[in-house]
């Protein structure tokens, strides 16, 4: 018992660490990322399409710290768990997290990159604890632990863990592509829950790759709904934040606001970091939300013609404009109000007020 307690501990220090390396991380990147597609105009084959010179080069910004954000999380992760030594390997394997790998271009996302995290900060801490001689001593952490450490996580990853994945995500795309004629308020609630159950993980891109499949066919009903679903998670968290101050802490109620402006952009990402800080009172929260979001989308006949979601692309919601615009926000209501009855209230000297 005292074990399992202390590798609670353990867990919970090393996702609260890689949390607080990733939020600048994911504000930099969301902020500029935000103020290029600002600028961009909605098109039906590529989303928004910035033509601007000096906008594109913010996205490039921005998309580069959405790039890294990933990688940041497993690295202090292990940092956490390991020390300096795990950073590197657990770095290199949550980009791969991040990387279609594999016949089936599995991409993991931020659920991957926090497992190869914890994986790489204990195979890191076993390494460092091997019996070597004086000379291979002096090496060790900044040779043997992070060359031994990639190679058996990233190992693990690609022939334990990608294939498995892949062949999940094909049996989900099968599943939704049979039930396209079926019920219009299930496939919404489906489709919403998989879009916010990890935030850009292989769900999440399972969910669209369906809507962008049906998209080519002339069908928009499906992407609509799921653009709705993309920007709730944020958004909901964010009004979270803002309504109910005493269930959350200062860093929390400060990333709250960054939340709320990525969720009217449309970028997931942006409920990463409240995920991993306490993932089980959360997604329970904006998989409710989304999926009620996108359900409605789905009953109204909400069709989106870009691939992007928020408010960003109101004008190129060909139909139902503003009962997506509404869709969003009584989703990003139920949200909020499922984390209030989800998290517990903080201790009042947690609560810098």
């Amino acid at each position: 018992m005292a074990q399992a307690k202390g590798v609670v501990a353990d867990l919970t220090k090393a996702f609260n660490t890689g949390v607080s390396y990733m939020m600048p991380v994911v504000v930099v990147g969301g902020i500029f990322l935000a103020l290029s597609l600002a600028g961009g105009d909605a098109t039906a084959g590529q989303g928004m399409v910035v033509t601007n010179p000096f906008l594109k080069n913010i996205g490039l910004v921005g998309s580069a710290g959405f790039t890294m954000m990933i990688p940041v999380l497993a690295g202090y992760i292990s940092y956490s768990l390991a020390g300096k030594p795990g950073i590197a390997p657990a770095m290199i394997t949550g980009y791969m997290a991040n990387t279609p790998i594999g016949d089936n271009h599995v991409q993991t996302g931020f659920l991957g990159a926090m497992l190869m995290g914890v994986l790489c900060g204990y195979i890191a801490r076993w390494v460092k604890k091997w019996n070597v001689g004086q000379t291979l001593k002096v090496i060790m952490p900044i040779l043997i632990v992070p060359i031994v450490t990639s190679f058996i996580a990233s190992m693990i990853y690609i022939y334990v863990l990608v294939e498995p994945i892949g062949w999940l995500m094909s049996g989900l795309i099968a599943m939704l592509s049979g039930l396209k004629g079926g019920s219009a308020l299930i496939l919404g609630l489906i489709v919403g829950g998989m879009a916010a159950f990890d935030m850009g993980g292989p769900v999440n891109k399972t969910a669209t790759a369906f809507t962008l499949a049906l998209m080519a066919e002339g069908i928009y009903e499906p992407n609509g709904a799921y653009r709705i679903a993309c920007a709730i998670p944020p958004l909901g968290i964010g009004i979270a934040t803002f309504l109910f101050r005493k269930k959350w802490d200062d860093t929390d109620r400060q990333m709250g606001i960054s939340a709320i402006f990525m969720g009217c952009i449309g970028i997931t990402e942006g409920a990463i970091p409240f995920a991993v800080k306490d993932l089980k009172h959360v997604l329970p929260a904006v998989v409710i939300g989304s999926a009620v979001g996108s359900g409605l989308g789905m009953v109204q006949g909400v069709q989106c013609l870009v691939p992007h979601g928020g408010f960003i692309v109101l004008p190129a919601v060909t139909v139902g404009a503003a009962w997506y615009a509404l869709d969003i926000v009584i989703g990003a209501i139920v949200t909020a109000i499922c984390l209030f009855f989800l998290r517990p209230t903080l201790e009042t000297d947690t609560v810098k007020k």
